[in-house]
């Protein structure tokens, strides 16, 4: 069962603290991590009881050379072709995993879009916009941040664009 706290003060993960230092409204949601869950965008959006198009998970990209953060819904897959032309670029492969967990400074499954260690380009599917809140990780497996897709955007600088498939 998902438990809902406010958080108001910093502390916790770097993206919560990210997102306390900007004053932006939030709600956390922590629920216990299964390991042998064969999905954890599934898992979180299950766990809290939402629907899978409003929890998107993060997704660390290879784009010709630089790696771009891909923050899509957990019910859809990453259109890699989309990505690509969402931020210039020809080609697009998935980042090796040990490779986004040492550029983001997360863990796979714990990759938040915030409080990354180096500020990667970020583009969010722009199906986000339908909804008031999303729900992304908020650094830790197990651990949710819902916020309101504008401030998600003006936070990590994302483009919006459709990236995501399904």
């Amino acid at each position: 069962m998902a438990k809902k706290t406010k958080k108001q003060q910093s502390g916790g993960t770097p993206a919560t603290v990210a997102l306390t230092t900007a004053g932006v409204e939030f709600t956390v949601h922590a629920y216990d991590h299964d390991p042998s869950h064969p999905s954890y965008g599934e898992e979180a959006a299950e766990a809290m009881g939402v629907s899978g198009d409003r929890v998107f998970k993060t997704l660390v990209a290879d784009v010709d050379g630089a790696l771009t953060v891909a923050v899509v819904p957990v019910s859809g897959t990453l259109d890699l072709k989309a990505l690509a032309a969402a931020v210039g670029g020809k080609r697009a492969t998935m980042a090796d995993p040990t490779l986004a967990e040492r550029t983001t400074g997360y863990v796979r499954g714990g990759i938040s879009p915030l409080g990354q260690r180096k500020k990667l380009p970020t583009v969010l599917d722009d199906s986000a916009a339908a909804h008031p809140t999303i729900c992304v990780s908020a650094g830790r497996r197990g651990l949710e941040v819902e916020l309101s897709p504008g401030d998600l955007t003006s936070l990590t600088a994302a483009v919006l664009a459709p990236i995501g498939r399904g």
